[in-house]
């Protein structure tokens, strides 16, 4: 019979008691630093040195709780009072915090968004300097934060999905520095009154459905700034109202749970099981986290007095979570008065120094440009005469005065020296800083757009179709066909989701066959959902897979529009190039006959989708060497294919799955000397169609397909031609006044083309309507062959 040693046993309660009492007191110290945190940095808006302030007081408790159980592998996509849980899982800093309440520049200072993000919009890298994926599988990891409201929850649906399918397509196994099995859960964190938006009920539906690793919690304070949750939420509840999501036996669907934000103990006994249930089996949980306070109200911008009775302001003090995890922890004999004394002052001197580091750094290099351009301007003053010197001396000492000068100040007093001067050769000096300093801000506050290195789509070597003697004619859909069904052979990371493209391989069967072949977890169908589609790619692409997220038809894109402009398109410059999201929207739109699926709305497009690469092919084989650019860069693009180039003949290379398109290369497709014609997509056939008939006038068109609208022309192939002809048309179908006036800027502005023009230059477009129904419609509403011929004829008499 086996002895127990009593006083090993006694140890081993005092060990684990002094762990558990360890870790409360730890998480009460983080819940303090937290909350002066959001007192200090509201004070330094209101005093200026900050331009605004949202913060996460109220919250401490709740986040210190959750992030226990938020482990390497994880990923977050939260919102703007997460500050807490970032603190309390190691992923920021105090003094990163307030660099970036500062607007530090120096990605140094602030790592999640150098500068670039208001406060509390958190990231993490997911790829190195030359654009490799990171281990994310072995650190915490999390998406760069939105401002708009349930910004967050397409993505959300996406990074969860990652886990699902690294759990379950044999091909994605390999990538252990990804994910160890597809453990990963998605903490996703949402206000309640964001609740009431549109994105938050469709990615709820769509991870019941999908059964993916995804955790809600949501913040219920009451109120969506001032307005009530009772005039925001069927039955002022959302856990009530989606009560018909809960699962059961035998059904997909979602775990709901409510909790009390103030409730430490019974937060931490619900969270621990629940997230590892979340983790071994995939389902989705929601954590409705009820009477959160907010004691400094919304933001910096309004006072929670003014909508807040007296009564309700009165329930938040006594029960502020902060105060009732004190009484707990008092209650529970795991510290005494004194000691918690001690925690909140020592959080009040850390905070007020990690302020100040933070306020040094950022500050110190601005006072030193203005330390290297006083003397500047003082030896420039010294060579002008009368009133010019006076005023470029009263320049200096009022900039060498200023205690806390912006970068635009010491540019704006350098400017003004210079006007003054009339810029001559004694300025030269001020005027090279000038340059300087212009240049390296231009870096600071304007790059990476896109990738500027290897990784650039614009890197990616050029190589051309090669097609043999016997080479295949085959329509247009069979072009895509058999390059999706290489490509899913021989890329294991590529994965492609949409409506209609698994089991019947979309609606033009570029995926027919394939996911009979390739597994309907890595071709697969969606509900009727662009806008969670679209957030699944993204989530997807942060964890380093290769998705194509198809729209099935371009004038659905509005749907998906705002997560691709507020999320996707400024992913990498918003984090200043520390996350990349290659992912490629596939559709298809222009010419189709009817007033909902023959949409060009590229003005749109190419304007709320700055970052990403915005491809139009005119054909199947252009566009299959679009994807093999696209995929052997870290960029985000819109490959929008002709809806009615399908059935189209082509002649299929023979290295389909090697040759790539150079983006931002128009493509000369008719040499002519007499009118330039630019245009792309579908409407080049018409223009073709009409360049033969003008031909037989005696007219020669030189007809350039653009390729991409953004970029455009990089290497100003269109004013080059311009030279030639001198006189230019832009044609496209979309409305008066979009793509073919943002081409005509391009080149008559940028590229200087307006100095080569004989005539007037022409854009001819669609009408300002949705085209009309039926072939007759379509003629009417949309650029035709005799409008060229016209539009050309005319251009040649003028």
């Amino acid at each position: 019979m086996d002895t127990v040693n009593t006083n090993d046993t006694a140890l081993q309660e005092k060990l684990s008691f002094d762990h558990f009492r360890n870790e409360v007191l730890k998480d009460y110290r983080i819940s303090c630093e937290s909350r002066q945190t959001s007192l200090m940095g509201r004070k330094e808006v209101l005093t200026g040195k900050a331009k605004f302030g949202i913060f996460g007081d109220g919250k401490e408790v709740a986040q210190v709780a959750m992030a226990k159980f938020f482990k390497p592998g994880d990923f977050r996509a939260g919102y703007y009072r997460d500050q807490t849980f970032m603190f309390a899982a190691g992923m920021a800093t105090v003094e990163q915090y307030f660099a970036q309440l500062f607007s530090d520049p120096d990605i140094n200072n602030d790592p999640f968004s150098a500068g670039r993000q208001m406060n509390a919009h958190f990231a993490t890298k997911n790829v190195d300097e030359n654009g490799n994926w990171l281990d994310l599988a072995n650190i915490k990891n999390t998406s760069s934060d939105v401002a708009p409201t349930a910004g967050q929850m397409p993505r959300a649906l996406g990074l969860a999905l990652a886990s699902k399918l690294f759990r379950n397509v044999a091909t994605f196994n390999q990538y252990s520095n990804l994910s160890d099995n597809g453990n990963e859960v998605c903490f996703c964190t949402i206000g309640d009154a964001s609740t009431s938006e549109g994105h938050f009920w469709e990615v709820v539906n769509a991870a019941g459905v999908q059964q993916v690793p995804l955790a809600i919690f949501i913040w219920d304070d009451g109120y969506g700034i001032s307005v009530p949750k009772q005039l925001q939420t069927t039955k002022g509840s959302i856990s009530t109202a989606l009560r018909g999501m809960q699962k059961t036996e035998g059904t997909n669907g979602l775990d709901i749970y409510k909790l009390k934000g103030w409730d430490y103990a019974g937060m931490c006994e619900v969270f621990e099981p629940a997230i590892q249930k979340i983790r071994d089996t995939h389902i989705p949980a929601i954590f409705h986290v009820e009477e959160i306070t907010q004691p400094q109200g919304h933001s910096t911008s309004g006072s929670h007095e003014r909508y807040k009775t007296p009564e309700r302001l009165a329930w938040e003090r006594e029960w502020d979570c902060i105060k009732q995890m004190r009484a707990w922890i008092l209650a529970n004999a795991l510290a005494e008065e004194d000691e918690l004394n001690d925690i909140e002052i020592n959080a009040k001197l850390f905070i007020k120094e990690s302020k100040q580091k933070a306020w040094d750094k950022y500050i110190v290099p601005i006072k030193q440009q203005v330390v290297n351009c006083t003397p500047l301007l003082s030896k420039l003053a010294e060579k002008l005469d009368g009133e010019n010197a006076t005023a470029v001396k009263n320049i200096a000492v009022k900039l060498s005065n200023n205690k806390e000068p912006l970068r635009r100040e010491v540019l704006k007093a350098l400017a003004t020296a210079l006007d003054i001067s009339g810029n001559t050769a004694d300025a030269k000096e001020l005027s090279d800083y000038y340059q300087h300093l212009r240049a390296a801000n231009a870096n600071l506050y304007n790059s990476h757009l896109y990738n500027e290195g290897i990784k650039s789509a614009l890197n990616v070597p050029v190589i051309k179709p090669y097609y043999g003697e016997n080479a295949a004619i085959v329509n247009g859909y069979e072009v895509l066909n058999r390059y999706f069904d290489l490509l899913f052979a021989s890329n294991d990371k590529v994965t492609a989701f949409g409506e209609d493209v698994g089991f019947i391989g979309d609606v033009n069967q570029g995926f027919s066959g394939l996911q009979a072949k390739y597994g309907d977890q890595r071709i697969f169908d969606t509900g009727i959902r662009e806008l969670s589609i679209m957030g699944q790619g993204i989530g997807l692409a942060l964890r380093g897979l290769r998705p194509i997220a198809e729209i099935q038809y371009i004038d659905y894109l509005l749907y998906g529009l705002q997560t691709l402009s507020d999320d996707l398109a400024t992913t990498h410059f918003r984090t200043a190039g520390r996350q990349s999201c290659p992912m490629i929207v596939r559709t298809r739109g222009h010419r189709l006959e009817g007033i909902w699926h023959s949409g060009s709305p590229m003005g749109m497009i190419i304007n709320s989708l700055r970052g990403m690469y915005i491809c139009v092919p005119r054909n199947m084989v252009q566009a299959a060497g679009m994807y093999n650019t696209l995929l052997q860069s870290n960029d985000p693009a819109l490959v929008i294919e002709c809806l009615n180039g399908y059935r189209l003949k082509e002649k299929l290379p023979d290295n389909l799955l090697a040759f790539t398109v150079p983006l931002g290369i128009p493509e000369i497709v008719q040499e002519g000397t007499d009118v330039t014609i630019v245009t792309y997509g579908s409407t080049l056939r018409i223009v073709l169609e009409a360049s033969t008939s003008l031909s037989k006038s005696g007219i020669s068109c030189e007809v350039m397909d653009v390729q991409t609208l953004l970029p455009f022309d990089i290497n100003n192939t269109i004013v080059k031609s311009l030279q030639k002809t001198n006189r230019i048309v832009f044609i496209d179908e979309d409305v008066p006044g979009g793509a073919t006036a943002f081409m005509f800027n391009k080149v008559m502005e940028e590229q200087g083309g307006y100095k080569y023009l004989d005539v007037s230059p022409r854009t001819i477009t669609g009408k300002a309507h949705r085209p009309s129904y039926s072939s007759d419609g379509d003629y009417f509403s949309k650029p035709n062959v005799e409008d060229v011929i016209r539009v050309v004829k005319e251009m040649m008499a003028e």
